[in-house]
C-alpha cells in the first residue's frame, strides 16, 4: 500500500470497519444498493475502499482515509448516512427495523503496511540513533 498525501501531510491511514443490521436483510438488491452507498460516501470523504463485503448479517469496511477524521466518526458517518440513503429507497424495511437498519455497535481496527512490533521498535531505538550522530 502506498503513503497518501495532502498538502500538510503523508499518511497511510487504513481502518477495518465491520458492523451490523438489526436483521438480516442485506440480501439481494439491498445488498448490491448497500456497496454503490457505501462507496460513494468513499468517495464523498475521500476515502479509498480497498475491500468491502456486504452479507445478510454484517458488513465489512476496509478504507484508506485522510487523517482529518477520527476512527469513530467515520464509523457513524459511513453507518448514519448509508442507512438514511438504504430506508430511503427500500421504505418496506422500515417496518422489520423499527427504522434503524443498523445495531448502534461497531468494530474498528487498525492496518498498515507494518506491524506494530516493528514501530514499537524503532520508536524505543530513537535515543540510540541520537547517541549515535553525537
Amino acid at each position: 500500500m502506498e503513503y497518501k498525501s495532502t498538502r500538510h501531510a503523508k499518511y497511510l491511514c487504513n481502518y477495518h470497519f465491520v458492523w451490523i443490521p438489526n436483521k438480516k436483510l442485506l440480501v439481494g438488491e439491498v445488498a448490491e444498493y448497500t456497496k454503490e452507498v457505501l462507496k460513494s460516501i468513499a468517495e464523498e470523504l475521500d476515502c479509498e475502499v480497498l475491500a468491502l463485503e456486504v452479507t445478510p448479517d454484517h458488513i465489512h469496511l476496509f478504507v484508506n482515509c485522510p487523517p482529518r477524521y477520527a476512527p469513530s466518526y467515520l464509523a457513524n458517518y459511513f453507518k448514519g448516512k448509508s442507512a438514511r440513503l438504504i430506508l430511503k429507497k427500500f421504505p418496506e424495511l422500515r417496518k422489520y427495523t423499527n427504522g434503524k437498519l443498523w445495531t448502534r455497535s461497531y468494530f474498528v481496527s487498525t492496518a498498515g503496511n507494518i506491524s506494530s512490533e516493528t514501530i514499537k521498535k524503532y520508536v524505543e531505538e530513537q535515543w540510540a540513533k541520537e547517541d549515535e550522530k553525537d
